[in-house]
């Protein structure tokens, strides 16, 4: 498309967005989720079919089963994901972290919220349409069992109109029974990542003993029930701070689920082959499919929104329309604002190159970060109020405190030995012995002649021998009376 003709469609959409006549532009001044007289307005958004969409139950389903698979997977014992807030026992990936971690745990959290922001940046809110479980249980999951009980959202809409008779209520009660179990179902999968299942199923075997526990996962499940009963798509619209990010994170160069207004505008009902040179009219056949699919109540045609999850289901109804009218896919499509206003397909450009390229690195430094950190560590410190002791007329003794983490699932034994300096090191009690997955303190001594005392502070390196081997070689103040 030539720069005359763009600058002619700009035109069009400039006089039939100031055209007082032309009643297809509304921008919005309430939300979806509100009606004029200020009620709640229940939307009932119709399921579309398309390739997004089977990408997006694919995905979902995959992170389900995930939800349901992960913690009944064990290594050496222990589920692959334990968030052991309670005990203070954490694994990741059959990693395990301590408190002593904590410096890592730091990391990883920066980490995840710089790939957070810099994703946001560049492509937008995919996060929100393919991977939150918000977005996965309503769609993948609830409003699937409301069709299956209430029917189509016509169906769904009429029986929101209907007195309370038998018909409703049988619907109704149906449905919230068959949601409130899976809210349970779902509540007591998460909850397996906390308390792992082993101890899960060993609370639900004697319930007697665990009241509080069961009223506590009841609460959480009422909680839930009530979010994809009644609250539903107001958690993306109106409690979740990402979409107020997304407002100041994005640009017009970031990705993001976009009407092509100058290939659609003005909007107008057109028969099958039409051209704009022959109509006058765009692409958009204004049948409203982007709006009836839209989770949010939204119409994407008036640009970017706070509301826009970028589920993709407005690209998979328009596609359809444009095959049934012999037009162009991808009137509606991932694209950025700059990509829509200049008319000319920009691919990727050097910013999503570079912020993809950090994106790896981000995540390369996570892995990095989560592997290899020591399994165990070994902190020497000064004994607090200990300066030097004398050790008969010729020696003098510095005492230490040792502290041993290991972070295995296996018995470690720790020994420590002096390294550059003629004297002796003793470990009271021997080798430490630590057992799986705790923390041990011993005391040991440094002895050291007089004649090999060379200033008041000497510095004296040790060596920490894990199971026969070297892991680390601290460095402790030997001090002296010397000046």
């Amino acid at each position: 498309m030539e720069n005359k003709d763009l600058n002619k469609i700009k035109e069009q959409r400039e006089h039939v967005a100031h055209d007082p006549n032309y009643k297809d532009i509304s921008y919005r001044d309430r939300i979806s989720t509100v009606t004029v007289e200020g009620n709640r307005n229940y939307l009932h958004p119709r399921i579309p079919k398309g390739k997004f969409i089977n990408w997006r139950n694919i995905v979902g389903m995959t992170l389900l089963a995930m939800l349901f698979v992960f913690p009944l997977i064990k290594i050496n014992g222990d589920p692959l994901i334990l968030l052991d807030v309670m005990n203070r026992r954490f694994i990741l990936f059959s990693v395990i972290f301590t408190p002593q971690d904590t410096f890592v745990m730091l990391l990883l959290m920066l980490s995840f919220i710089l790939f957070v922001v810099l994703f946001t940046v560049t492509y937008g809110r995919i996060w929100c349409g393919w991977l939150c479980p918000q977005t996965i249980f309503l769609e993948l999951v609830f409003r699937r069992v409301e069709k299956w009980i209430e029917g189509s959202p016509a169906k769904q809409k009429k029986l929101d109109n209907l007195p309370w008779n038998g018909e409703k209520i049988g619907k109704r009660l149906l449905k919230w029974f068959v949601f409130y179990a899976l809210s349970f179902a779902f509540v007591n999968a998460m909850l397996w990542f906390f308390m792992s299942f082993n101890r899960w199923m060993e609370y639900m075997g004697d319930v007697g003993n665990h009241v509080s526990w069961l009223m506590l996962i009841l609460l959480f499940t009422t909680i839930f029930f009530g979010i994809y009963t009644w609250f539903r798509e107001q958690i993306c619209i109106i409690a979740c701070p990402y979409g107020r990010m997304q407002s100041v994170l994005i640009d017009t160069s970031t990705i993001v689920i976009s009407y092509d207004y100058l290939r659609g505008e003005p909007r107008g009902h057109q028969k099958k082959g039409s051209t704009r040179e022959s109509t006058g009219l765009g692409d958009c056949v204004n049948c409203h499919a982007c709006v009836d699919v839209c989770p949010t109540g939204i119409d994407i045609r008036n640009g970017t929104q706070l509301e826009c999850v970028n589920c993709t289901a407005c690209i998979d109804a328009c596609d359809k329309i444009m095959d049934n009218v012999g037009k162009p896919k991808g009137l509606i499509r991932y694209a950025s604002e700059k990509e829509i206003r200049s008319g000319k397909k920009e691919g990727f450009s050097t910013r999503i190159i570079a912020y993809s390229l950090v994106l790896m690195i981000i995540l390369a430094f996570a892995g990095f970060t989560l592997f290899t950190r020591a399994e165990v560590s070994a902190v020497i410190l000064r004994t607090p109020g200990v300066i030097f002791q004398k050790a008969g007329p010729d020696s003098l003794i510095n005492l230490y405190n040792i502290k041993v983490v290991n972070k295995t699932r296996y018995e470690k034994k720790v020994d420590v030995k002096l390294l550059d300096h003629t004297g002796r090191l003793t470990v009271v009690g021997g080798i430490m012995v630590v057992p799986p997955e705790a923390r041990k303190e011993a005391i040991l001594f440094v002895k050291i002649a007089n004649k090999d005392i060379e200033s008041e502070n000497i510095i004296v390196t040790l060596s920490v021998i894990l199971d026969g081997e070297e892991i680390e070689q601290p460095t402790v103040t030997f001090m002296s009376p010397k000046k």
